[in-house]
């Protein structure tokens, strides 16, 4: 087993077939293997992760985390949840209904809607495994949407705290 330069683990034969004798209830979905790995086709293993054969990434590191953005695990109800209607139903006052529509039309623009879901779920998993998360910290406490979802304890709009400051 190895880890490649954008930290996937790669797995080779022997690596695979230590997973499988060490526990053969592994839940692997999928696994990235060398490409020398096969196995015979007359295997009919349960628990067997669909193989995805690695192949070296002629990329940049940037161009590797935009093709990676794509994918999010998270259960499908956070994947489809209309977040924009999430915060604004949160909102109390006319004057955090104009933050919020302000900041997520930034969030839009950025196409950071699936990272406000992802943090969504993120928070409500913390919350039902009784994980206690910080109150703030950096950049982040500037933004009102992350506070109304529960990324942190620091009202931006009751300290006067400027969006970009978040959004640089």
């Amino acid at each position: 087993m190895r880890i490649d330069n954008f930290g996937q683990i790669i797995y080779s034969e022997q690596d695979l077939c230590e997973v499988f004798l060490k526990n053969t209830k592994a839940k692997l979905d999928k696994v990235l293997v060398e490409d020398n790995v096969t196995f015979s086709s007359d295997l009919d293993l349960e628990y067997m992760p669909d193989l995805i054969k690695y192949q070296i990434q002629k990329c940049t590191q940037k161009e590797f985390d935009t093709r990676n953005q794509t994918i999010w695990f998270m259960p499908e109800q956070y994947q489809n949840m209309d977040i924009a209607k999430f915060v604004l139903d949160l909102c109390n006052t006319e004057a955090e209904l104009q933050r919020a529509g302000e900041e997520l039309i930034l969030f839009q623009e950025k196409n950071m809607f699936m990272l406000l879901r992802y943090l969504k779920y993120l928070v409500d998993t913390m919350r039902n495994n009784n994980i206690v998360w910080g109150v703030g910290r950096g950049s982040s406490v500037a933004s009102f949407v992350l506070f109304l979802i529960g990324v942190h304890k620091v009202n931006s709009l009751y300290y006067d705290l400027s969006i970009n400051e978040f959004l640089k």
